[in-house]
This record gives C-alpha cells, structure tokens and sequence, in this order.
C-alpha cells in the first residue's frame, strides 16, 4: 500500500507541481523565444523539468527508509542529480560557460560512482569481466555522454519526456523479469515524476523542460543502468539498448559536427529527429514514433538479453542497426 501511495504521490506531484512552475515562468517571462535555431514556432515557458527533479528525489530516502535501496545508492543519486540540476537551472536562467558545466558534470558522475563502488562486472560472449579502475573512466565518461545527448535530444515537444517514460516503463519489467521486483519501484517512480511532466510537454507543448530536467534525466536514467548492472551484469547492455534511439541519433551527430569542424557546444538543429520533423511540419508523430520504437523494437530485445538467450553486446549490435539507417535516411549531423 506504501508503494502505491508512493507511485500516486510522486505523478501527482509532478503534475501539479508543472503546472505552478508554468505560471511562474509566465509571470516572470521565461520564455523559450523562437530563433533561426528553433524547432518552435511559439514562445514558450521553460524550466518544468524541475518539477521530475523534486517529485523524484524526495522520495528517495523514502526508499531508503524502506530498504528497497541501499543508502549509498540513496546519496549518489541525491548527490549527482541535484548537482547535474543545479547546473542547468543556472544555465536555464541564465548562461554557465561549457568548462563549468562540465566541471560540474563530471564532478557529479565521478561522485555517484564513489557511492556505488564503480562500474561492476559485465559479461561481453559468454566471459565475465573485470574492469578495474579502466571501466570506471569510461563509466564517468558515459554518464557524462548521456546527460549531455539528453541535453541535445530535448529539441521537440515531448521527445524527451517519452523516452523517459519509455526506458524507465523497459527497466521495470527487466527488474521483474530477472526476479527483483522490489527494484522495480525505482524506475517506475522516475518514469512516473516524468509522466506527470509529460501532461504538459505532449505536442503541442506548454512548457518545456529546460537543462535542470533534460540533463538530470540524462544521468539519472545513466546511474539507474549501472545499478541495475550491479543487480546483474546483462543488465547494463539492456538498459543500453533501451538508451537507443537517443544514444545514435546524438553520437551521429555530434560526430559528424565534430568532422566537419562545427562548434559543438553551440545549438543546431541538425540531428535527425528535427530533420524529420521539419519534414512533416508536426512534432507529434517524430515523438510517436520514437515511443512506438522503444516500445516494439528496443524493449523486446532488451528482455531477450536480461533472460541470457543473446549476448549483451550482440544485442546493441542488432538493436542498434535499424537506428544507425534511420540517422542516415533523416540526415542527422548534416549541415542545414
């Protein structure tokens, strides 16, 4: 009955919570104005996403209280995401040079890895490997990615918002179906914070989630990965495809900037999810589509590696392939 008072309380909050921030950034005008660099016609509050902020993370040491999650667990997630939020409402509100935010970013994901104990074992064809000190550098560097290429991918209304939901609905039933159903709760109620959001930021959207949401998202949904690798090591590979559609369409494109020798750090519309949503005129069915691919692609694949009847890495691989024809079809990194 806690668990489910706890799931109502947090969507509800959320909700409610959008709502207030939506008429505070009207009365004081922080307004997302449309530019030459926009996917938006209209202008529009910003700085909702701090609404899944708040609903998730007060209800963390709930969990801890409860033992569903260990105390450390409880401190790392608290720790990185208020630090990951913190940057980018100062950024929303204002602008923090790219050398801060990084300092930040990797400030917060080298904290949340202290408190986990690093990037555990992983099974890559069958062998169980040890990372050592060399898996926790690439574990900060991937945190680091995903909070940022979250950044990048909260460019239409709602994307962001469903790939949440999407992911966190996926990393449920992998705790379900790998017999660990109490830690089910976990990303359930960050799928939940993030569908009360959503209410608001469906196509057409009425505000928007702004750095403090797009960037906790991105490493909280990271931290979440690596936990449930802890849990077990088929795990981190499944959570990784769920990742997908966000995880090729940014890398392509940011490679492809990188190449031609574009300011990175600068916004753009080039990835491949604006590109196609200039194409039909309309954000709604880019955001549709997204959801129907995590749902019907992404996820299956995912549950067949958790059950270890494919090969983790395999699994990227095959998930993966359709994404990477989808980046190119749609031109994503191409200059506009």
């Amino acid at each position: 009955m806690i668990i489910l008072w706890l799931l109502l309380a947090v969507v509800g909050v959320s909700l409610v919570m959008t709502g207030v921030l939506r008429k505070y950034a009207l009365s004081r005008s922080l307004l997302d104005v449309p530019n030459s660099r926009s996917s938006h016609a209209v202008p529009t509050p910003r700085g909702g996403g701090v609404a899944i902020v708040l609903a998730f993370l007060a209800v963390l040491p709930i969990l801890g209280w409860m033992s569903i999650l260990t105390w450390p667990v409880v401190v790392a997630l608290l720790g990185a995401g208020l630090l990951v939020a913190m940057v980018g409402f100062l950024d929303d509100h204002g602008h923090v040079p790219a050398r801060w935010r990084l300092l930040g970013h990797f400030s917060a994901a080298v904290w949340a890895l202290w408190w986990f104990g690093g990037l555990p074992q992983f099974v890559i064809f069958g062998t169980l490997i040890d990372p050592g000190w060399f898996g926790n550098v690439v574990a900060t560097i991937y945190l680091v990615w995903l909070l940022n290429l979250y950044n990048f991918m909260d460019g239409i209304d709602g994307i962001a918002s469903v790939e949440a939901v999407c992911t966190c609905l996926g990393g449920a039933m992998l705790y379900w179906l790998v017999g660990r159903a109490d830690l089910a709760i976990v990303p359930l109620l960050l799928g939940l914070a993030t569908a009360g959001f959503l209410y608001w930021n469906f196509p057409p959207a009425r505000i928007f989630m702004g750095d403090a949401g797009s960037g906790f998202l991105g490493i909280s949904l990271g931290l979440l990965s690596i936990q449930a690798a802890w849990v077990s090591p088929d795990l981190l590979w499944s959570w990784i495809i769920l990742l997908g559609v966000f995880v090729v369409d940014s890398t392509w494109t940011l490679m492809r900037r990188l190449l031609r020798g574009d300011k990175v750090y600068e916004a753009h519309r080039s990835h491949a999810y604006q590109y196609a949503a200039r194409k039909l005129g309309k954000h709604l069915p880019v955001t549709l589509a997204v959801a129907g691919i995590n749902l019907f692609w992404l996820l299956p694949i995912s549950l067949w590696v958790a059950v270890g009847t494919l090969d983790g890495l395999v699994g990227v691989v095959l998930a993966y392939l359709p994404l990477h024809v989808l980046a190119i079809r749609y031109r994503a990194g191409e200059k506009e």
